[in-house]
């Protein structure tokens, strides 16, 4: 039917439809042969291109039919042109229904395949709580359950809210034992889906798995003939059976961990074996069951043995002549690297790593070699690893740059044991890679010389000289201008350095910076003025030329004027109080370690590393810029360009937009409006807002991540509000809990007047954080109109205690730009609090009791709030815990008590929170049973006041 022209094509397949339409509509009727023949037709123009607007009511005929061949074109035909609304659905079900209840296996596996393809809600609505029971039912021949368990995979993808769990999973879990392999592995894919979800009600799983990977492992490659590939016996099955294994934790019964351990060794131990076919298929197939051996022992991270030995596998393969295998050694050993047992042994393997950096043709594989080494990075190797990455960034793809400059930063800072080490580190990469160190890795640099008297000297002769360049990136100017500014006077004894050749030197440079990197020299200056009296009058003539105080740009003008005005009328004491130190920045985590994270995105193995990485080492001051409002004299005006400001804001403007388009907001600014400005009103003025009336100004980025911790910390006190918006999006919470059980109603409302299309929220957990709280959400509708609101209620039980919060991701597309983005959840471990009432005997009877060292946490803290009394109540209270009156000696002091429920325990704590008015600072007490719920409770408690 393909004809020589388009033209020809076409008028061919016009002539044949005026056929078929003809025979349909003829007095004659056609036999079954005819009618498959011509439906056959009809499919196959239209898989050519070609729109078919008939021939539907023959194809559902053709279901009736007692002939395979019949039934199975009517069923494809019906796959792919019948869409879920239309009104053939009724008649579709019925007969998929009399050929589900046929018993015939070949027409049981048509109607099966046919669910699966279409995969609507409808076709889950009719037919979800039908399959199961075909597949559980004894009399059911294996080739129906193979496609019975995958269709039911395919409708738990599509619609898993109507799948309903009942007395067949436990049936299900036992078709791991079948004789059939082709129906374990079809089971093992069920189960590990439906497992990720419900691990309580298939943990059953583990032992019958591997039980079954036992009996594969061990096998001769003639046992298993019908499913062995290329001498591997059953690869992709044994694949399943160790995903599967990886839902749940290393297995409690010493017998079945035994069991395991000794699978896990034996497939290290083929991995040894010389192969059995040099074609790659054998190697492929092999290779598969071995990685995914050493995911399932990372996973678990509790053999030392087994890591180790995985560790010297991965090891060979670092030389492997093979991209793929290389490529997956390096990704492997990075996580190994972050556990407490195997980081000693990747670390032999360092010199291997920095030669695949210098030698790899392809880049994914150096980028992973550049990933390995961050995280094989301690205190023992810092200063090699931190040489041989900056070597590489001289010749590195500008695809990776930033990423390897921001690690370079930060093992720089994380692994200082001299601080000048870090100076050095810092403007050299700064030379090297200037383009790619964003402002975060400057801003760093600035607080921990601020922060630390014993590198200030150093760092102002460091970067004296660096400026010394005919040619300074840009960045250097920046860091140039703020150090001497503020320490600029520790080198002014140096006849080589004096302030007048500082100031010459820092001006050369003006003419050729952008407009905040002026503003910043200009703040510079008046710096001078209050360091240096001697070159007053030069300073001034800067200030006073035309040049700034008429330039175009309002910010360096109002800046010249008013600089220039304070140095005039100001007298000395006043200029000095104005332009004193910056005090050092209050402790945080750091910037470039967030900016890294999400680069990366989360539960990365970055993200993952990082964790377990700052358990066992101690970050070397980390401390974050304050916010600071650049229009207030008594601040040092550096600082707002430290910040990123550039210019002076308005008071009611909106923060300026990022360069790098994914600055923490949280990190540099304590305002909420930063990041979602609340709606005015009350708390629950998201139940029925005027969406339609709020016009959009200007489109978010089109791929967007918000961490607003701020807001996050909003919600640990409270249930309603809005927890995020932006121009185009509100989002709104309401929500309840009672013991360990709650549900949240999340609103999503459309502030346009433009639809949003295949708006998908998604919540997101991590490994952790699955098998500790389980999280159901129901399914939204994928078209939001413009001013419109949809509610999703997402069901939450909390199994054990959690230290992270879920991630709300959401995606949708507006006027044709794809938007991303995501949000903390604000469901915490507070929340699962039920207070508890106690007499002041009873409750420091139960203090005393819990006096464990590790069971009390303590945290002393500046307050962010003003100290009310009032308000301190109504926030311990809505924290959770019961407000004890007259139990503390102390009638300033706050107590409360409260037991956090989970399903598998309770938990009891007790509180005290100690105010001191006069030096505006708390100390918070929090005693539990248990070191980790201590610690998070009083992290969630200590941000609130």
């Amino acid at each position: 039917m393909k004809g020589k022209s388009k033209e020809a094509e076409i008028k061919r397949i016009n002539k044949e439809l005026a056929n078929i339409r003809s025979k349909f509509k003829g007095d004659k009727a056609l036999d079954g042969y005819s009618k498959k023949k011509y439906v056959c037709k009809l499919l196959f123009i239209f898989l050519l291109g070609h729109d078919i607007d008939f021939g539907h009511m023959e194809a559902v005929n053709l279901l009736s039919s007692n002939r395979y061949t019949e039934k199975q074109i009517g069923y494809l035909f019906i796959s792919v042109l019948v869409n879920s609304n239309s009104e053939l659905i009724r008649l579709i079900n019925n007969a998929i229904k009399n050929d589900l209840a046929s018993r015939n296996p070949t027409f049981m596996g048509l109607a099966l395949h046919c669910i699966a393809n279409v995969g609507s809600r409808e076709m889950a609505e009719a037919f979800a709580g039908e399959i199961p029971k075909i597949l559980v039912a004894g009399d059911t021949m294996d080739s129906v359950k193979q496609s019975a368990a995958l269709c039911l995979l395919r409708l738990y993808r599509t619609s898993p809210d109507l799948v309903p769990m009942g007395d067949w999973t436990s049936r299900v879990v036992h078709l791991l034992n079948d004789q059939h392999l082709g129906v374990v592995t079809a089971a093992t894919s069920l189960i590990t889906t439906l497992a990720q979800k419900n691990p309580e009600e298939f943990k059953t799983s583990v032992s019958l798995a591997v039980s079954r990977l036992s009996r594969i492992v061990t096998s001769a490659s003639t046992d298993l003939q019908d499913y062995t590939y290329y001498f591997v016996p059953a690869p992709w099955l044994s694949v399943k059976l160790l995903r599967l294994l990886q839902c749940y934790p290393p297995p409690e019964d010493p017998a079945v961990r035994g069991r395991l351990t000794e699978c896990l060794e034996t497939i290290l131990n083929k991995a040894q074996e010389p192969p059995k076919s040099k074609k790659v298929q054998h190697s492929n197939a092999k290779n598969a069951v071995l990685f995914e051996a050493i995911s399932l022992i990372i996973h678990h991270d509790s053999e030392p043995n087994l890591l180790v030995r995985a560790c010297n596998q991965l090891g060979q393969f670092l030389q492997h002549r093979e991209t793929n295998l290389r490529y997956l050694a390096l990704e492997s050993m990075c996580t190994l690297a972050s556990s407490e047992f195997s980081h000693e042994a990747v670390k032999t393997h360092i010199e291997t790593v920095i030669n695949a950096l210098k030698t790899e043709r392809d880049v994914s594989v150096r980028q992973r070699a550049v990933d390995l080494l961050y995280a094989m990075c301690d205190r023992s190797n810092a200063q090699q690893i931190v040489a041989e990455m900056l070597n590489y960034l001289e010749t590195a793809d500008y695809s990776i740059r930033e990423e390897i400059v921001l690690k370079v930063a930060i093992l720089a800072e994380k692994y200082a044991v001299d601080y000048t080490w870090y100076v050095d580190t810092i403007l050299n990469l700064i030379r090297i890679a200037g383009d790619y160190v964003s402002e975060e890795v400057w801003y760093r640099v600035i607080q921990i010389v601020i922060n630390r008297d014993d590198v200030q000297g150093y760092a102002a002769k460091t970067v004296f000289e660096a400026l010394q360049a005919p040619a300074c990136h840009e960045n250097l100017v920046k860091v140039g201008g703020y150090i001497l500014g503020e320490f600029g006077n520790l080198i002014a004894g140096d006849p080589r350095s004096s302030p007048l050749i500082q100031f010459n030197l820092l001006h050369s440079k003006f003419h050729l910076c952008s407009v905040p990197t002026r503003a910043l020299l200009l703040s510079t200056y008046i710096k001078f003025v209050n360091l240096f009296p001697e070159i007053k009058t030069t300073i001034q003539d800067v200030l006073r030329s035309d040049s700034q105080l008429k330039n175009a740009d309002v910010e360096l003008q109002q800046r010249a004027v008013e600089y220039l005005r304070l140095s005039t009328i100001a007298s000395t004491d006043i200029l000095a109080t104005v332009l004193e130190e910056m005090p050092p920045f209050p402790e945080r985590e750091s910037s470039i370690l967030a900016k890294l994270k999400k680069k990366k995105g989360p539960g990365t193995v970055t993200d993952l590393e990082e964790i377990k990485k700052e358990r066992s080492s101690d970050m070397n001051g980390s401390a974050e810029p304050a916010s600071v409002n650049a229009s207030a004299v008594s601040t040092p005006s550096p600082s707002a360009d430290l910040l990123g400001l550039g210019a002076a804001p308005l008071a009611n403007s909106a923060p300026p937009p990022s360069s790098s388009g994914s600055l923490l907001v949280d990190v540099f600014s304590d305002s909420p409006s930063a990041v979602a400005p609340l709606a005015p009103g009350s708390d629950d003025n998201f139940a029925s807002p005027d969406l339609a009336s709020s016009e959009v100004v200007s489109e978010e980025p089109a791929d967007t991540v918000h961490d607003a911790d701020e807001l996050f910390h909003k919600f640990v006190c409270k249930n309603n509000g809005v927890l995020f918006e932006n121009q185009l999006l509100q989002i709104g919470l309401k929500s309840e809990f009672r013991q360990n059980l709650g549900r949240m109603f999340i609103f999503y409302g459309n502030k346009t007047s433009t639809q949003f299309l295949n708006f998908t929220p998604t919540v997101i957990c991590s490994d952790d954080l699955q098998s500790s709280l389980n999280l159901q959400t129901k399914p939204v509708d994928p078209t939001v109109d413009g001013g419109a609101q949809v509610q999703q209620v997402v069901n939450i039980e909390c199994v054990s205690d959690f230290m992270e919060a879920p991630i709300l991701n959401i995606q949708f597309r507006y006027g044709g730009t794809f938007q991303n983005l995501s949000v903390k959840l604000p469901i915490t471990l507070n929340k699962f609090f039920q207070p508890t009432e106690m007499s002041s005997q009873d409750f420091f009877q139960r203090w005393k009791q819990l006096s464990n060292p590790k069971q009390e946490v303590q945290n002393i803290f500046k307050a962010k709030h003003p100290m009310d009394a009032e308000i301190t109540k109504a926030k311990i209270i809505g924290f959770g815990s019961a407000l004890l009156e007259e139990v503390d000696p102390n009638p300033a002091n706050f107590v409360g008590a409260g037991i956090i429920h989970t399903k598998t325990t309770q938990i009891g704590c007790l509180l005290r929170l100690e105010p001191n008015l006069q030096a505006q600072m708390y100390r918070l007490t929090l005693r539990t049973s248990k070191e980790a719920v201590s610690q998070r409770l009083c992290e969630l408690l200590s941000e609130q006041f």
